[in-house]
């Protein structure tokens, strides 16, 4: 069993955490959302939360973004640094926002993935969300489709 090295998972806060999370998403999108995008999803607390995986060494070295919409969870965005994938960071998170989503009330959970995401797709397979349809074209830079996901009982 491989053991996760130190992390902390915290909410967002603040400037700083949001300038990380804003390098995550250059380093790991081909279209990122921008500052305006977060700050817009960010005016409603109670909807969207965004969660942050700190190490010793890296104050943001991932985050996942959903919003809580009645008793679902849509996760719009989960990403990790480079230098920190493959090492039970993105797992560890996707827990911790699934405990966190049950205790908010949510009873199901929902994303998009590309079809070419293996890594993403393995991961949310591990936790138990099975594909459910296709968006045709869903995403550009390049134009793929997206595999959506659903799990219940997050």
């Amino acid at each position: 069993m491989n053991v996760v090295p130190a992390y902390t998972i915290e909410l967002l806060e603040g400037e700083s955490d949001l300038d990380g999370l804003l390098e995550v998403e250059v380093e790991s999108f081909t279209s990122p959302w921008t500052r305006e995008m977060y700050a817009w999803e960010l005016q409603n607390r109670s909807v969207c939360h965004i969660y942050i995986v700190r190490t010793p060494d890296c104050a943001v070295a991932g985050f996942c973004a959903f919003w809580l919409v009645f008793d679902e969870i849509h996760i719009n965005n989960l990403a990790l640094r480079p230098q920190y994938r493959g090492q039970g960071y993105g797992t560890a998170l996707m827990h911790h926002v699934l405990v966190e989503a049950r205790r908010l009330g949510a009873r199901r959970a929902t994303l998009e993935v590309r079809t070419s995401n293996a890594g993403a797709l393995r991961l949310y397979e591990r936790l138990g969300f099975y594909v459910a349809g296709t968006r045709k074209h869903y995403y550009s830079s390049p134009v793929e489709d997206a595999l959506i996901l659903w799990r219940d009982e997050p």
